[in-house]
């Protein structure tokens, strides 16, 4: 990619016999929000340590910003902004002066840094907070302020490690639009997350990683569509009416608008292209589900595709 920001080859990343990152490929383009989609343990959180310059890389090749981090790290992290997967913020300063302090890190002057932390504390919603101690926020102001900070110098690329795990939803939709801002500013954004939804929300293109490989790679509506179908059918049985072992298979024979069908310990979900026909089609044939609902397709769905897991397993 020649406005490549960020490109990987073979990389590899090993802890003692454990592997942890097994060969992977990856291209993020300039001005895109990448994302790397997986359950726990898939080897997101490794690759992301790999790029921000703190983990070295165990083989294969990485370059960030045009340089190899294994000897420019720290020319690559004064132009990086990182946000961790846990809060580090100093608990002992104000919030105007965790960004004024943090600012002072990457040499710019103090008119400069004060001229920002105003910027950021606007951006954040954080301005009416800027002299209150961190550590009564709430847990989505401090995720703000963690963002504003992986501001202050003015990144050229920002990781973002699992930014709204344990978050409510408001908070969680705030951070979203926040971090849509920045993408309309031209901030290029590499995202790690377990939430399907988030990737669809935030993310242009992203990987699918399982047990530190890459099993799929496109946009998300591309993936949904390269690898499930427009809508599922969610059936849940109660124990004496549920169909017996191996029978959900023949629904795929028996039922014309069902493509295939994965069973779960607590629901069937069936694949179809038309969610309210396979629905008649179940009841015609007999069977009487507790509840159905009827939904569109996600990137759950692919992962459980590809892997024969949910996102959360």
């Amino acid at each position: 990619m020649a406005d490549g920001l960020v490109q990987a080859r073979g990389l590899r990343k090993r802890f003692g016999e454990f592997e942890a990152v097994r060969g992977i490929d990856v291209d993020v383009a300039r001005g895109e929000v990448f994302g790397f989609l997986g359950p726990n343990g898939a080897g997101k959180s490794s690759t992301m340590r790999m790029i921000a310059c703190v983990s070295p890389r165990t083989d294969g090749s990485l370059q960030v910003l045009g340089m190899d981090p294994g000897t420019d790290g720290p020319r690559i992290r004064a132009r990086i902004g990182v946000v961790p997967q846990l809060d580090n913020l100093d608990q002992e300063l104000t919030v105007r002066q965790n960004l004024e302090v943090y600012g002072r890190y990457f040499g710019l002057s103090k008119a400069h840094v004060r001229a920002k932390t105003t910027e950021l504390l606007e951006f954040a919603q954080l301005s009416e907070r800027a002299d209150a101690e961190v550590e009564p926020l709430s847990g989505g102001m401090k995720r703000r302020l963690t963002i504003a900070r992986a501001l202050v110098n003015e990144p050229e690329l920002l990781l973002l490690d699992e930014p709204t795990t344990g978050l409510d939803p408001q908070a969680r939709h705030l951070l979203w639009e926040r971090l849509y801002r920045l993408k309309r500013e031209g901030v290029t954004q590499i995202i790690t997350t377990h939430y399907m939804d988030e990737a669809e929300q935030l993310c242009d293109r992203l990987v699918v990683m399982d047990r530190g490989v890459i099993v799929a790679e496109g946009s998300p509506a591309e993936l949904i569509e390269r690898y499930a179908t427009r809508e599922v059918l969610e059936l849940r049985f109660a124990p004496e009416a549920a169909p017996a072992p191996g029978e959900p298979a023949a629904f795929v024979e028996r039922l014309a608008f069902v493509e295939r069908v994965e069973e779960l310990p607590d629901r069937l979900l069936l694949y179809t292209s038309d969610g309210e026909q396979a629905q008649a089609e179940v009841a015609l044939a007999g069977y009487k589900p507790l509840s159905a609902l009827v939904r569109r397709s996600s990137l759950e769905d692919v992962f459980l595709r590809l892997t024969g897991r949910t996102l959360v397993d």
